[in-house]
């Protein structure tokens, strides 16, 4: 029997609208000296399984958090994903929590986003395809905290809690199916839902 499809799946660090609340979405805005720092701490973390390789979403702040967890982990960056690029969020990008944010409100989203089921079927659709690609084999992959909550929960069915920046989360994949190990840093049991 050949062993499951290994990956974890790490939030990129932090950047400065992350560290303000504004929403970040598929705008490219840079890590900040925290994020670096929260990068080359995940290093320590990961060091404890043996990986083969790390993708990642081709958004500046993920590339550039794999590229720092890949220089630590002496391993490659296979290459940039574009269907790990966080959501759309139109023209909510960069506001904050307030009046012009709710304006743009509506159940389930905002008026003018990526729909959170379509977000939700391309990671999931892209962290599949990484499955078929490389059977057996040990995955980083670095994206973004709604587009990693939004595939978990169509792949595990089930309501994940938002994902802190460079946390840890492992799934392996084997037989068509999905088992989640560690969420945001904690063993399977304690993840936390919506």
């Amino acid at each position: 029997m050949s062993r499951p499809t290994t990956f974890a799946l790490i939030r990129h660090g932090q950047t400065d609208w992350n560290a303000a609340q504004r929403i970040q979405g598929s705008t490219e805005v840079p890590l900040n000296d925290t994020g670096r720092g929260q990068a080359t701490d995940a290093v320590g973390t990961l060091s404890g399984y043996d990986w083969d390789f790390v993708v990642s979403s081709p958004l500046s702040r993920a590339a550039e958090t794999a590229d720092l967890i890949a220089a630590g982990l002496e391993i490659d960056v296979a290459r940039r994903i574009p269907d790990l690029v966080e959501r759309d969020y139109g023209p909510a990008e960069g506001l904050m929590s307030g009046p012009e944010l709710e304006a743009l409100r509506f159940p389930g989203g905002f008026h003018g986003a990526e729909p959170e089921t379509s977000v939700a079927v391309r990671g999931a659709g892209a962290l599949s395809l990484l499955a078929a690609e490389h059977p057996g084999a040990r995955i980083i992959v670095v994206s973004h905290g709604t587009l990693l909550r939004l595939s978990l929960n169509r792949l595990l069915d089930r309501a994940f809690a938002s994902i802190d920046n460079a946390a840890l989360t492992v799934v392996h994949h084997e037989l068509d199916a999905w088992r989640l190990e560690v969420f945001n840093g904690q063993p399977a049991a304690a993840a936390s839902v919506r």
